[in-house]
This record gives structure tokens, sequence and C-alpha cells, in this order.
């Protein structure tokens, strides 16, 4: 059989996502909420285009007892007011359990105003009703009112964290999982942490599909994209965390082929060459010690909220020499002379000091291990 026939057979045997939803009879926010949950199953091929569903698998769905209203039921969705009737509390108390974090959000729409809506699981409310009937009456607990007098909104964090680990689970790929967390992350610090040219145009690729997201109009593209993103500071450094694990393992497994950018004389490739120079395994060994480092300290401050010091013995020595070589007693002076009113201009007009091209990733680092005060891992404090 031809390609041509292959790729014929491989179409008629599944069908786009707005075809599987009518056959479904479910709406496209419904069917959305169906393949975040597992219930659908959906193929999508690199280099493919969107994903498809396998005709079996809707006639698996088909073929149940009580289709279609029972399909319906475990994805119906609601607001706050028609969720605070469903568990018998007003609005506000649904609210405020919401941002403290008691039930984690489905899904979102923006309303003509541009603001945030959150929707929730029914079922999943009905099953917080019944677990937890003491939230539901009288005084809330005092980590409740704790959280809201802080100004804590789980909402945002909670719909991220549940909609990565899904991802996560769809793929046992290093790239494609490394890809979900690079989503989650500013690009500037993802440049920091993936400093290859051709492993961050491979990410960006094999991004997951719109599939399990909320669609917004083009206008409200900058909040979506402010919610993807993780923001409070310890959420940012799990999933920096995280990249560095899934890239290093991603590396290993299956290496990215390199581009010509990275192989210029200047940039990240020239630095990553010479890393490389200094023997196999080198770079690899160092990303899991940090890591490794990284863990504890996250686990410890996320249960204890405590900082603490971990001694991991002393800072590696540079894979390449930073000592430049010697100069004349007069071009010296002369050099001083000139570094210092540099430093003298910057700090008048709060310039931060620029990090070198070969010291950007130890910079990037130990700029995680920095704002853990692990100071112990790190020689020195990293430029801003």
């Amino acid at each position: 059989m031809t390609v041509a026939g292959v790729v014929g057979v491989e179409t008629a045997n599944t069908m786009a996502v707005s075809t599987a939803a009518r056959e479904l009879h479910l709406k496209r926010g419904e069917f959305i909420i169906a393949v975040h949950l597992g219930l659908v199953r959906v193929s999508t091929q690199r280099g493919e285009g969107s994903p498809r569903v396998h005709r079996e698998e809707i006639e698996r769905l088909r073929a149940r007892d009580g289709f279609p209203d029972v399909l319906r039921e475990r994805v119906r969705a609601v607001g706050t007011a028609e969720g605070a009737r469903l568990i018998g509390v007003s609005a506000g108390r649904f609210a405020k359990l919401a941002r403290a974090g008691c039930f984690t959000p489905i899904t979102f729409y923006l309303n003509r105003y541009r603001a945030v809506v959150w929707l929730y699981l029914a079922e999943e409310l009905a099953g917080f009703a019944a677990r937890e009937p003491l939230l539901l009456t009288g005084r809330s607990p005092a980590w409740v009112r704790d959280r809201l007098e802080g100004g804590a909104d789980q909402r945002a964090r909670n719909w991220r964290v549940r909609r990565v680990e899904r991802l996560m689970a769809l793929t046992d790929d290093p790239w494609a999982r490394a890809a979900v967390l690079a989503g989650t992350l500013d690009p500037l610090r993802v440049a920091e942490l993936i400093d290859e040219p051709s492993e961050r145009a491979h990410l960006a690729g094999i991004r997951p599909e719109p599939v399990l997201a909320p669609t917004v109009p083009p206008h409200a593209q900058d909040t979506m994209a402010r919610l993807m993103r993780a923001e409070e500071p310890e959420e940012a450094l799990r999933r920096q965390a995280d990249l560095i694990a899934e890239v290093d393992r991603a590396r290993r497994i299956r290496p990215v082929p390199r581009t010509d950018a990275d192989c210029r004389g200047h940039g990240p490739g020239h630095r990553l060459a010479d890393a490389d120079e200094q023997g196999p395994g080198r770079r690899t060994a160092t990303t899991d010690q940090s890591v490794q480092a990284i863990r504890p300290a996250l686990e410890t401050e996320s249960d204890t909220n405590t900082n603490t010091n971990t001694g991991a013995g002393p800072a590696r020595a540079p894979a390449f020499p930073l000592t430049p070589a010697p100069l004349a007693a007069s071009a010296t002076d002369s050099l001083g002379t000139s570094k210092r009113k540099r430093k003298r201009e910057r700090e008048r007009r709060h310039v931060p000091e620029r990090v070198s091209g070969t010291t950007a990733r130890a910079t990037s680092v130990r700029a995680v291990l920095a704002r853990l005060r692990l100071r112990g891992l790190t020689s020195r404090r990293p430029h801003r």
C-alpha cells in the first residue's frame, strides 16, 4: 500500500474534534472537559496538526448505558451562582471557599468585560459538600480566614496544576513533558534555563494543542497567557526544577539536532560545545545535582513555610577558564579606572550589571538556589 493509501485509511478511521463532539452530543466546552478528565481519548501525531478521535472511541462511548445523559452529567460545569445553590450556601461563601482552594475550577471563560469567570464540575461540588459539611455552615475555620485575610486566591494556581498534571499524564515523551512545563513559565526564564535555540524551537513546536484549554477571542490572548503562567514564586520554582529535570532526561534519551545558531562561535551553542569538550556527561551530572538539591528544599518549604539552609558541599569549579590573560601595568590601571567609571554610572542610573554569556546557565541555576536561600550551594549570588 502506498503512503497516500495509508494516510487515507488512517483519516477514514478518525474524525475531527468538532465531529466527535457532535457524535457524542456534547458542546465544544463539554467535549474539552471530557478530554481533560480522560473520558474521551484523542490522538495527536507529530506534524499532523489538530488532534483527532478514533471511531472506535466514539463507538465505545455510545455503547455505554445511559448515553448521552450520563456522559453529559459527568462533564457538567457550573458557575458561582449555580454552584452555590448546588451545595446549599450563599454565593459569597462559595466564592470564599473557592479562593481558599477548597475546590478546583475545571475551566473558565472571559465575559464581555474581559473578567475571568471560573466554572466548576457539578459532580465534584456534590462530593465536596458530602465530605466537608462543616465548611458549609457556621464560622469558617481559621486556616480559611487566614488565607482570605492574606489576599490569597488559589483558583488560577489550582487550575494550572490540574491542567499540567493532566497533560503530563498523556505522554511519556520527555520532550513533550518539558514542553508542557515550558508553557507555564515566562519565555525569558525558559531561555535562561534552556540556552540552545534548537531545543527551545523544538519545545515550541510540540506544545500541546489547545484542545485542553478554553478558547478565547484574539483580544483576550494576554489574559489567557497570564493565566497559563506560574506567577507565585514557589510555583515558578517548582516548574523550573521540573523543567530542568525533564530536559536533562530528554537530552540523554533523544538529543535534538543542533542548528547553525547553536554552532556559531558566539552564543549559547559555543558555551555548550566548550562544556562538552570537558568530558561526556559533565553537564548532565551538574544538572542532576542541581535538581536533586532543589527538590528537598521545595518540599520542605511547601510543608513548613520555613527557609532551610542545606549544605551540599563546595561549589563546583567552572568547566572553562574565567581568568583573563594578564595585562601590562598601564593597561591594567586604565582598565580598572574604566570599570570603576562604568560601575558608578550603573549605580547612578540603577542599571543592573549584565551577566556574561559564559555564565548564563550557571547564573540561572544559582538564581533558583539563591531564591531558596541555599547559599551553601552557590559560590556567590547571581547578578540581576
